[in-house]
């Protein structure tokens, strides 16, 4: 399952490529100061995109961190099967996500790395929530489902990328979950052995 992911583009490009869907990004905490990082971890504090409750169309930048706890484990992914999420979504903006194989070569120790990243397109977002927590404030995590054709090979489940086209969907709690959850066509994700 995604514990790791990339993102390597600034908060203007970020904007950028949401305003051309029409989506207007609301800084209420202030523009965050994001560093390009090839690594972001479970409990790493990183950019989503929440929900502005009652507007269609907006969605507000906040950093938060990834993965709340539960039973003394991180929660950073969650299931999406048969779930609505009809509160406290989020997108998560990447360019990069990452998946580990047993070593391909005998005697290797590590772990094969896997970068995925979405063909032409510079960032992909990934369908998420948030909640708060005593124990850590607001936290999010991704969603995961049954995995498409270019990940299956890799791993039994995927994070839920969404099409660009359904970004703004996402931040509207009323179109339902299970409409926007669904796998990419083949091809749509290059992969890299990166480690």
């Amino acid at each position: 399952m995604c514990n790791d992911y990339r993102l390597m583009v600034d908060v203007a490009s970020i904007v950028e490529d949401f305003a051309e869907l029409k989506i207007k990004i609301r800084f209420g905490e202030g523009t965050p100061n994001i560093e390009a990082r090839d690594d972001i971890k479970i409990t790493d504090v990183a950019p989503i995109i929440r929900t502005v409750e009652g507007v269609r169309g907006e969605g507000d930048l906040v950093q938060r961190r990834w993965s709340w706890p539960q039973n003394k484990r991180p929660v950073y992914n969650f299931r999406s099967d048969g779930r609505e999420f009809t509160s406290n979504r989020c997108i998560i903006v990447a360019d990069g996500f990452y998946e580990f194989t047993d070593p391909v070569e005998k005697g290797k120790k590590r772990k094969d790395k896997w970068l995925f990243t979405k063909r032409d397109e510079r960032i992909f977002c990934i369908a998420g929530i948030w909640r708060a927590t005593k124990e850590v404030g607001e936290a999010f995590t991704m969603l995961t489902m049954e995995p498409g054709p270019d990940i299956a090979p890799y791993h039994d489940r995927q994070i839920v990328i969404l099409e660009r086209d359904a970004w703004a969907d996402w931040l509207d709690p009323t179109v339902p979950a299970q409409s926007l959850i669904r796998p990419l066509a083949a091809g749509t994700l290059q992969v890299e052995q990166v480690g």
